[in-house]
C-alpha cells in the first residue's frame, strides 16, 4: 500500500475521517517540502500483512518497512503500534523525537501521533512544516484500500478479455500445417 500512498491506515478499528484528512495532507506537505515520509499506523497483527510477528516490535518494523520502500536512496519511515513509535532513515534525531510520545492507546491516538510526530521528524530534518489548516485543502479520499488497487486489476482483465474476444471474431490466422494440441494423445 505504501507504495502508492504516504499513510497506510488500520482497516479496524479504523481512524476518523477527519484525522485520516489531516494525516494525508501533512504527509503531503511533507513531500513538498523535501520530507517524503511514508507512515504506517498498525493497529493489530493483521495489519503486517506477511510479517505479524513483528507486532509490537515497532523499530524493528520500520527498519524493515523502510527497506521494503526504499527506492536507490532511504525512505523516511514512521511506524505506529498502540504500543509506541518506530523510525528509519528519519534522521540522527529521528528515534529521540519519537521516544519522547506517549504511547497510543486507540487508532485514533495513533494518528494524533503521527501527526506530532512527522511534524517533529520533518523540522529535525531541516524541513519545517505550516501545521495551520490540516485537512481543509483537500478532500478525503476513504483510508483503507485505494479505489485504483481495487479497480486497476478490474480493469486490466475488461481489456484482456475484450482483446480476447475481438481476436476471437476475426479468426485466428493457422498457418497450413498447424494441428490443434491434443491433451489426450500421449507421447
Amino acid at each position: 500500500m505504501l507504495l502508492l500512498q504516504a499513510v497506510y491506515y488500520p482497516y479496524h478499528p479504523t481512524v476518523s475521517h477527519t484525522l485520516q484528512a489531516q494525516l494525508d495532507d501533512l504527509t503531503a506537505r511533507a513531500r513538498r517540502a523535501g520530507f517524503p515520509i511514508k507512515v504506517a499506523l498498525v493497529a493489530s497483527p493483521a495489519d503486517l500483512g506477511a510479517v505479524p510477528q513483528l507486532f509490537g516490535h515497532v523499530t524493528r518494523y520500520a527498519r524493515f518497512l523502510e527497506r521494503e520502500l526504499e527506492y536507490n536512496r532511504p525512505q523516511p519511515t514512521l511506524a505506529v503500534m498502540p504500543g509506541g513509535y518506530g523510525t528509519a532513515a528519519t534522521g540522527p534525531h529521528g528515534p529521540a523525537i519519537v521516544a519522547r510520545l506517549p504511547a497510543p492507546r486507540t487508532a485514533d491516538g495513533m494518528a494524533r501521533g503521527a501527526i506530532v510526530a512527522v511534524e517533529r521528524l520533518a523540522a529535525a530534518d531541516g524541513h519545517p512544516l505550516s501545521t495551520g489548516g490540516l485537512g481543509t485543502r483537500q478532500t478525503h479520499r476513504g483510508g483503507g484500500t485505494p479505489a485504483a488497487l481495487v479497480f486497476a486489476p478490474l480493469a486490466l482483465l475488461a481489456l484482456g478479455f475484450a482483446a480476447l474476444s475481438i481476436r476471437r471474431r476475426r479468426g485466428s490466422p493457422r498457418s497450413a500445417d498447424a494441428q490443434p494440441f491434443d491433451w489426450d494423445a500421449e507421447g
